[in-house]
């Protein structure tokens, strides 16, 4: 059976949300909260680098572990500045039957 995508990530954006007021000693998530934004986009990038070096590799489950880990981290980046899943999910939506080269110029635009 496939996970509820939406539900997962909705799940664990409340336990992250719950994580800002646990004690630093007890949750890695707290920890990384308490160390600031840089420290958490360092693990972003850490992360995306490690998920590059997978798919570089060709092994798949490396891949799918990698990405685990930066989809986790950027959770966490996005929690941490007062966003939710469904903000990126939005987005996405948005972009849907867009074509990729019209969204990329409506960026530029500024649109």
């Amino acid at each position: 059976m496939q996970p509820d995508s939406q539900s997962i990530l909705d799940r664990l954006a409340r336990v992250l949300e719950s994580r800002k007021t646990a004690a630093p000693e007890g949750s890695y998530v707290a920890s990384l909260y308490r160390q600031g934004i840089g420290e958490i986009l360092r693990k972003v990038q850490e992360e995306a680098d490690e998920t590059v070096i997978a798919a570089t590799s060709g092994d798949l489950d490396q891949l799918v572990y990698e990405t685990a880990d930066l989809w986790f981290h950027t959770l966490v980046m996005l929690v941490h500045q007062g966003l939710r899943p469904d903000d990126v999910l939005c987005e996405l939506e948005r972009r849907f039957g867009v074509s990729g080269f019209e969204e990329k110029a409506n960026r530029s635009k500024g649109g």
